[in-house]
């Protein structure tokens, strides 16, 4: 059997503290998030709830806000990869879009306190802007991916994904800051058709615009 390096084996242990401790420093930001904004909690406080020291804190953030960006990174990625893209045509989108909305909304809903820690008045604007980056992104992602099929052709991708990343954004924002006032699958309800409309819109524009009385088509 093949020795392993020293090395390899300080590494991997290495990896493992590093996982430990950010994950503990999520966790206690998390828990402290549903009941104090954001803006109030300190390095210390983050600390004190992972049972870690503000210097160990120090070793893996700069401060609150770097740690708040980190915690929500991974469940926002697995909340867009099922997010829908505005079409047109197809029969069977929104009963999808709508399921992937609901389970978007529910995710949101599962760690209220965060999300709305960050995105509130009170919240943390670079964090803000990190989340409706990565929504562009992702939503840039699936539109390219689909051939350029799903919008009309004079509408850029670019302009798009700003366009859905800004509009969801916006409605989750103001449906946590008021306490979440009707249900997910009701929020995905009432949201797919806003954003669908405007590239329904846009389509019917671009193919069937009105002419002046006596003027030819060519």
């Amino acid at each position: 059997m093949a020795a392993v390096a020293t090395d390899d084996i300080t590494t991997t242990t290495g990896d493992r503290r590093v996982r430990r401790t950010r994950t503990a420093l999520a966790r206690a930001l998390i828990k402290l998030v549903e009941e104090h904004d954001l803006s109030r909690i300190s390095v210390s406080d983050v600390a004190a709830g992972a049972e870690v020291s503000r210097s160990a804190f120090y070793d893996h953030y700069r401060d609150v806000h770097e740690l708040a960006e980190d915690a929500c990174t991974a469940m926002i990625d697995s909340l867009l990869e099922a997010l829908p893209v505005p079409t047109h045509g197809s029969a069977d989108m929104e009963e999808e879009a709508t399921r992937s909305l609901t389970a978007f909304f529910a995710s949101l809903a599962e760690h209220a306190g965060l999300y709305r820690a960050l995105l509130g008045p009170q919240g943390s604007p670079r964090v803000a802007d990190h989340i409706r980056r990565r929504i562009a992104a992702v939503t840039h992602d699936h539109l390219t991916g689909t051939g350029g099929d799903s919008t009309p052709q004079q509408v850029p991708h670019d302009v798009a994904a700003a366009f859905i990343a800004g509009a969801l954004i916006g409605v989750a924002a103001d449906w946590l800051q008021r306490g979440r006032p009707r249900p997910p699958a009701e929020m995905a309800a009432a949201t797919w058709p806003l954003l669908n409309a405007y590239y329904r819109a846009d389509l019917t524009s671009a193919v069937s615009v009105p002419r002046p009385p006596g003027e030819s088509a060519g």
